[in-house]
């Protein structure tokens, strides 16, 4: 799919997704709006827009890099621990500082989410087989470790429907004035851009990047780095988007292929789509009400997961 088709698709589901719920704002009066209806553009539709597009964008590009960086197709902040280890340092800032501001949770909940990440990367190196399907099963049941302690937390701490706010992802709430922190993931995705052909040549193992003169090192903590960050700032900002990550780029490397640069912008643009697509259905399935986003995602996320699985096995066969 090239990206002049991407492009057309993203704008009508973003200008359908402002006409979208329970105030009743019809297209053809777009140009002339009510005191009101301008208010709740205003206000609600166009920052819960802005929210999905840079919320879709930041996940898939950083759960491409991850998979870059691990070489594994099944790796994503979802299936390595990331996004619960974001979870916990937002709760630890919440019980330690608890008139913490937005920022200072964001700074722990990076602290926590870029150290998840790298125990798990330490686990992967340790694994005897590295078969991607197991280490995504491995993620996996690591990040329920990191899960359950923050549960554990939250229920001693009173915290737990705190904790649910932002485990399942959510756009409802998404006013003016409560989404702003979604910019800091702008230049961290731009620096990702920047930095494409390094990732690419990290992705290739140590010992190559070494050979080429790549500080392997420095590049590894750069690209974790925009992971844990972006990762920090959409949770404490949306919520939990399960498997996004994972999907998206294997989705694009099937027609793209695997060269970071050339899929970025497919990958930002396709992520951007399916969570427009997504939160439009949650949306109108059962209208007037609204399923969150999360559980949209988690559904839809989880088949295409599951077809990527068997699509894998029957090549293999």
């Amino acid at each position: 799919m090239k990206l002049r088709y991407l492009f057309p698709v993203l704008l009508i589901l973003s200008f359908t997704s402002l006409f979208v719920g329970v105030s009743d704002i019809r297209p053809w009066e777009l140009f002339q709006l009510t005191e009101d209806q301008a208010e709740i553009m205003r206000i609600s539709r166009i920052p819960r827009l802005i929210s999905i597009i840079i919320a879709g964008v930041g996940m898939s590009v950083i759960g491409l890099i991850m998979q870059q960086l691990t070489r594994n197709k099944f790796v994503s902040p979802t299936t390595a621990g990331t996004t619960d280890s974001a979870s916990l340092g937002v709760l630890m800032a919440m019980i330690i500082i608890p008139g913490a501001s937005p920022l200072v949770k964001i700074v722990i909940a990076f602290a926590f989410a870029m150290a998840g990440t790298l125990v798990m990367i330490r686990i992967m190196e340790r694994l005897r087989y590295r078969d991607p399907i197991l280490v995504a099963l491995v993620g996996l049941m690591f990040g329920s470790i990191v899960g359950s302690a923050t549960t554990f937390l939250a229920l001693k701490y009173n915290l737990m429907q705190s904790v649910g706010s932002w485990l399942n992802g959510d756009f409802s709430s998404i006013l003016k004035g409560r989404y702003e922190m979604l910019y800091i993931s702008i230049p961290l995705i731009l620096l990702a851009y920047l930095f494409a052909d390094r990732f690419t040549i990290a992705g290739m193992g140590e010992s190559f990047a070494v050979n080429l003169g790549l500080n392997y090192r420095q590049v590894m903590r750069i690209g974790l780095a925009i992971v844990a960050l972006v990762s920090a700032v959409i949770l404490l900002t949306v919520g939990s988007l399960p498997f996004l990550g994972l999907i998206i780029p294997n989705l694009v490397s099937l027609y793209k292929g695997d060269h970071l640069r050339s899929s970025l912008a497919h990958t930002a643009l396709l992520g951007a789509i399916f969570v427009l697509g997504c939160d439009i259905l949650g949306r109108i399935v059962i209208y007037p009400f609204e399923v969150p986003i999360g559980l949209v995602v988690g559904v839809l996320g989880s088949g295409i997961f599951l077809y990527l699985l068997l699509r894998r096995r029957a090549a293999h066969d």
